[in-house]
């Protein structure tokens, strides 16, 4: 707390937001202090990087990548990072830890109620995944 901002920096995929969960309930339940102080961020690294000619690109999930696409009109051979030990210093400098260009995703909690609910149904005895089809779209 003393910095003001605690950054949260996982995986892309949904292994990451996995971890995410675990790291927001951990918060919520027993420091929701940060949390209703304002100092909790989400960091949103890339998923996929496109090279054209010299230049790069970072898109952080399909919905970018495909914006992209639609926009351009370009046919491009995305790269998928499985996770940031994936990537290098430079690009994770570059992507997701430089100030100037990271993007962040500030947790606040509008209904801590309805939050209190949600973490209790993520985090209960009661799991059904036999409904679950699709995990990593």
């Amino acid at each position: 707390a003393r910095y003001h901002k605690i950054i949260m920096l996982t995986d892309a995929d949904v292994d990451g937001a996995h971890i995410r969960t675990l790291l927001l309930t951990l918060l919520f339940r027993h420091m929701r202090g940060l949390i209703e102080a304002g100092f909790v961020y989400i960091a949103v690294p890339p998923l996929y990087r496109v090279k054209i000619g010299k230049k790069v690109h970072y898109f952080a999930d399909d919905a970018e990548l495909n914006a992209y696409k639609a926009k351009t009109g370009k046919e491009v051979r995305p790269t998928r990072f499985k996770g940031l030990g994936e990537m290098n210093a430079n690009e994770l400098w570059e992507t997701a830890m430089d100030p100037a260009v990271r993007r962040l995703v500030q947790v606040t909690v509008a209904d801590l109620q309805s939050a209190d609910g949600l973490f209790s149904t993520l985090m209960g005895d009661e799991v059904n995944a036999s409904d679950v089809r699709f995990l990593d779209i």
